[in-house]
């Protein structure tokens, strides 16, 4: 879509927390806040599904990368923390150029448990919305759990 990347918003920095799963859709953006880890990124073919929206599978995995992070934030160092459940809610469609983000805005830190909830926006519209529940691992769970 773009012949080279675009800036993203003031604020947000290259993310410098890396997958395999999300290498293909660099590159990812963070802005750090004192209780959330916010996600942001352009829009391109890469992200597109047949039909030319942006997939729902990558809205969900990034959805529940930036809850997860936030979740991580607030509690400090914990082992670890693994998705017990996720649910999204599409609310609207986002295209190629669009800005998307993903903003956590709610976590509820626990020591077994944590919850969070996050909204998506493309262009400041909203996409999505997503809740999610992370068990939180010590280091012997972490180790086990791998």
């Amino acid at each position: 879509m773009h012949s080279q990347p675009l800036a993203p918003p003031t604020g947000f920095q290259p993310h410098d927390r890396k997958s395999p799963l999300t290498e293909p859709w660099e590159p990812l953006y963070s802005r750090k806040t004192d209780g959330a880890v916010v996600l942001g990124l352009w829009a391109g073919a890469a992200h597109a599904n047949s039909r030319g929206f942006v997939h729902g599978g990558l809205i969900g995995a990034l959805c529940d990368n930036a809850m997860g992070l936030s979740c991580a934030r607030r509690l400090g160092q914990v082992g670890g923390l693994v998705t017990v459940s996720l649910g999204v809610d599409f609310l609207g469609s986002a295209f190629a150029g669009q800005w998307l983000e993903f903003d956590t805005v709610f976590v509820k830190p626990g020591r077994t448990l944590a919850f969070a909830q996050a909204f998506v926006t493309a262009d400041g519209q909203p996409v999505a919305r997503a809740n999610a529940t992370f068990r939180v691992l010590d280091e012997r769970s972490r180790r086990s759990a791998a």
